[in-house]
């Protein structure tokens, strides 16, 4: 049976592509750390649906996860068709403000996981000469963030990552897409300490919703997209990236997130 695997999928990004992959007929293995997020989610679609939704409750931040999801693959007898890496965690704060260990946590979830998880089911793919994977970025990825540092470089590390993937498979029929969201309206900036934990100036009233990302992702992957950025003002962004100097652009977002971050510097 093929399956959709969606990792981070129990909530914000990753559960709106589980709700609108299964309103257009794929089946599903989601994953996540919360059994009773994805029993229920999985439970709700299958009915609605009439899809077929496993669920794996799982760590991708502990070593071995991705042997552990394919071996329930094989298990299972599925075929991974698409697959998203979604699951990741941010920062928002000064360098020290964060231990090593958190660090390290980060970038294996961010970098190492979706590496891994791609090296495990890519093999089948091209034995099929088919195949979609979706590695969820940021735009934040696209230059140095002040304050929200080693995060923003697991981000590039994503980009320049899936730039590579798409050339290498584009020939076996398998497309690979970075899909980089700006601000969404998910439990990410709470989880960075970016949300009302720093009492900071960020607000849910002006992100995008998670299924207006996921609808940008469609569209991306209907034009066959290597790069698809969700939201008009990110667009904008992006292409203005380009005329500031990388000086001048550092000081520009630091002083923005001092601000926005009610930093003191002492």
């Amino acid at each position: 049976m093929k399956v959709t695997l969606i990792t981070g999928a129990s909530g914000g990004i990753g559960e709106a592509f589980a709700r609108q992959l299964a309103k257009e007929g794929h089946n599903l293995l989601l994953i996540a750390r919360s059994v009773n997020k994805l029993k229920s989610l999985c439970g709700e679609l299958s009915q609605q649906y009439k899809i077929t939704a496993h669920y794996l409750p799982i760590d991708l931040a502990q070593q071995g996860s991705d042997a552990r999801i394919a071996a329930e693959v094989r298990d299972k007898n599925l075929e991974v068709d698409w697959l998203i890496n979604n699951a990741g965690i941010g920062s928002g704060g000064d360098l020290l403000e964060y231990t090593m260990d958190e660090y390290r946590n980060m970038m294996h979830l961010n970098m190492d996981a979706m590496v891994a998880l791609t090296h495990q089911f890519l093999p089948a793919m091209r034995a099929r000469k088919s195949g979609t994977i979706i590695n969820v970025g940021s735009m934040a990825g696209f230059n140095g963030s002040p304050y929200m540092n080693v995060y923003a470089a697991t981000k590039g590390f994503v980009m320049y990552f899936t730039e590579a993937l798409w050339e290498e498979n584009r020939l076996y029929n398998i497309h690979a897409m970075l899909l980089c969201p700006g601000a969404t309206a998910t439990g990410f900036f709470d989880a960075a300490k970016i949300g009302s934990e720093r009492k900071s100036s960020f607000s849910t009233k002006k992100m995008e919703t998670p299924e207006q990302v996921v609808a940008a992702a469609m569209k991306g992957l209907q034009k066959k997209s290597m790069l698809t950025i969700s939201g008009f003002q990110n667009k904008v962004m992006k292409a203005l990236l380009r005329f500031i100097p990388v000086k001048a652009g550092m000081k520009m977002y630091g002083n923005m997130m001092r601000k926005n971050l009610n930093l003191e510097i002492k």
